[in-house]
């Protein structure tokens, strides 16, 4: 039989002590990944494996969690890196046997949808962007303005195809129908993903979901893509009670994420800097943020 002396102190105690500190309540880690993904600039926000890869293990770690949570913010990116993160969360999430969920910030397009689609239950607010489940390439011609200039361009390969794309000569036909068959190929993984994620929770058709648009959160739950509206607090408290412990998982600072820190010279990391955040700025204002 339990001493009531002990019991009282035992309350007593937990009424005292920080409810981090409390054991006996539920705890959901949350990681919040935000940023573009694989843009490598010390001065950018930008998601990696590398860079999220010790918070996620940290998170699934904790003993006695039901749950981890994401908080997905990201305008997409690098589509290799978006699919590491997205195996390295569903390898853990078995591994740990640990129930995922993801909260839709401003967005989750492209390969931020990809990462939110480890999870089991995503969720968005009712103003968010979700979707755009689509492949995207684009770059410059120049030889025109070359000539202008009386530039001559001179490259020399080993490789027929080494100078595919070239931006200092004109189009080519097999280059782009090349380009063309690696882009569906690309999409084609993005899509079947997705299918195999959301499965019958998709609501609308193929070529509805994978046109690459995007759409409010309150279209996405009706199109299947999210599993309801709300956010994180809300959400946890309503599944795990209003005492859960939500402790957030930082990921490491996106000023140390280039290998060996700032190398090379302070003029070139800040010209790096500039033009990621204008690719950054590019691929927030696609989507009209």
């Amino acid at each position: 039989m339990a001493d009531p002396f002990l019991s009282s102190v035992s309350r007593r105690l937990r009424g005292i002590l920080p409810r981090r500190w409390r054991r006996d309540l539920p705890v959901v880690p949350v990681v919040r990944l935000a940023g573009p993904i694989g843009m490598g600039s010390p001065f950018s926000r930008s998601l990696t494996l590398a860079g999220v890869a010790p918070a996620l293990e940290k998170a699934f770690g904790m003993k006695g969690a039901p749950a981890v949570a994401l908080l997905i913010n990201s305008p997409g990116g690098a589509p290799v890196q978006s699919h590491l993160i997205f195996k390295r969360i569903r390898a853990l999430a078995q591994e740990k046997d640990k129930h995922v969920f993801a909260f839709v910030e401003d967005a989750a397009a492209s390969g931020g949808y990809m990462i939110a689609c480890a999870a089991d239950e995503i969720f968005a607010d009712p103003c968010s962007i979700v979707g755009s489940i689509g492949v995207v390439t684009a770059g410059f011609g120049f030889n025109q303005a070359i000539a202008r200039l009386g530039i001559e361009r001179r490259v020399y390969t080993a490789g027929e195809r080494k100078v595919t794309l070239d931006p200092f000569r004109p189009e080519q036909p097999e280059d782009i129908e090349r380009l063309d068959t690696l882009l569906k190929e690309l999409h084609t993984v993005f899509a079947d993903l997705v299918r195999a994620r959301r499965g019958t929770a998709l609501a609308a058709d193929d070529e509805t979901l994978f046109s690459g648009e995007f759409w409010l959160g309150t279209q996405a739950a009706g199109l299947g893509l999210v599993d309801g509206l709300g956010d994180v607090r809300s959400i946890l408290k309503a599944r795990y009670g209003e005492e859960v412990v939500m402790p957030l998982v930082p990921t490491s600072s996106f000023f140390l994420r280039r290998p060996g820190g700032f190398s090379g010279s302070l003029a070139q990391a800040a010209t790096e800097g500039v033009a990621a955040a204008v690719e950054e700025r590019a691929m927030w204002s696609r989507l009209g943020l």
